[in-house]
């Protein structure tokens, strides 16, 4: 259904795979190019495998053609969420089923701040709104937002702990 270029995804994967710290990785890309959907999945970090289904690399103004900048976006965030898997200081965060939605939106958003930062584009409101859906639309919950987009060597217990603490309380502490 989408007209993909294998050279182009390859090309866009390695540089993101690059930036993000997993150059020296086999990744391995399944695209299902029948589907309209979008959804992104990573199906084992070690090896590396990750199934796409088509419409996550589609150009929304221009139907059934590639999109470097959705490759780079969708890729972006499920190779950063794996070097953060594969980082010992870290920590263990559930499997992808057994995340709680909050946590996974808040630990989205240390990703993109991270992506951001690389130089690609940030889609930070777009961010912004969903985690309010997720953890309210207070000043509480936009200051947990700076801190997870801003944020540098967190580890799983810090995303979490801001994650719960804004949900609870409304209040971030420290």
């Amino acid at each position: 259904m989408v007209d993909f270029d294998r050279a182009e995804i390859t090309k866009v994967a390695e540089q993101v795979a690059a930036e993000v710290g997993l150059g020296r990785q086999l990744i391995s890309l399944e695209i299902d190019e029948r589907s309209p959907l979008s959804r992104i999945a990573v199906r084992s970090i070690d090896p590396i495998e990750i199934t796409v289904e088509g419409g996550a690399f589609e150009d929304l103004r221009r139907i059934r053609q590639l999109s470097p900048v959705r490759v780079v976006d969708g890729l972006g965030l499920h190779l950063l969420q794996i070097h953060d898997r594969l980082d010992p200081a870290f920590g263990a965060p559930p499997l992808d089923a057994d995340l709680p939605l909050a946590h996974r939106v808040a630990w989205e958003v240390y990703a993109m701040g991270r992506l951001a930062r690389l130089g690609h584009r940030s889609q930070r409101q777009r961010r912004l709104y969903h985690f309010r859906n997720r953890h309210g639309f207070t000043d509480a919950a936009d200051a947990a937002f700076d801190r997870l987009w801003d944020g540098q060597d967190l580890c799983w217990a810090d995303i979490t702990s801001l994650s719960d603490q804004v949900r609870e309380s409304g209040q971030v502490v420290g």
